[in-house]
């Protein structure tokens, strides 16, 4: 075998490491597409589904609204006068964007102290477990992506008091999310990847 036949395979290999998790899939508006070019979330949505009775469409919507599926995504840097960087909006982190003190709380109750946010199995779970509480606490069900997506978002105290009510923008961005659902499910109905 060529040297340079062999560089380029090995190039080939540790390129195709590197887009496993890091970026975003390439077709974000179509679900099969992405569990086809992303095979391991396949997994993590099923185990999600099986242990909290989340469907995959709702995960799946949900999770492009909060990172666009990027693993390690982080909210934007906050900068005095406008140079000057002072941190973070929040501290989410990760495919759901879950708060440092929400993840925290799920470590515990789950017992999961090696469980990542940038991870998806882990992503996914916490999403899950997230989600099934916001049913207890709430009463909102499962398959009422919008609500959830709300409740998700401002928190289930939030959504308790109506929070989101004087935020027009949540309101929509919360349909979107509700949209995007209906359309990933329709897609993964003829889905040979998530069969």
């Amino acid at each position: 075998m060529s040297r340079l036949f062999r560089v380029g395979l090995i190039l080939l290999i540790l390129g195709s490491c590197g887009t496993r998790d890091g970026s975003a899939p390439r077709d974000l508006d179509n679900a099969c597409s992405i569990l086809e070019e992303r095979p391991h979330y396949t997994r993590a949505f099923r185990a999600a589904e099986r242990d909290w009775g989340v469907d995959t469409h709702v995960l799946m919507a949900m999770i492009y609204q909060e990172s666009k599926f990027i693993s390690d995504n982080r909210p934007p840097h906050v900068y005095a006068l406008g140079v000057i960087p002072t941190g973070r909006q929040s501290s989410a982190l990760g495919y759901s964007q879950a708060l440092d003190g929400t993840w925290a709380e799920y470590e515990r109750d789950r017992g999961g102290r090696g469980a990542r946010r940038t991870d998806i199995r882990d992503a996914a779970d916490f999403m899950g477990w997230y989600m099934t509480a916001t049913v207890e606490e709430t009463g909102v069900p499962l398959d009422d992506t919008r609500n959830q997506y709300l409740a998700y978002h401002e928190g289930r105290t939030g959504f308790n008091r109506g929070s989101y009510r004087g935020k027009s923008w949540l309101m929509r961005i919360a349909d979107e999310v509700d949209q995007r659902a209906v359309l990933y499910e329709a897609q993964l109905r003829n889905c040979r990847a998530y069969r």
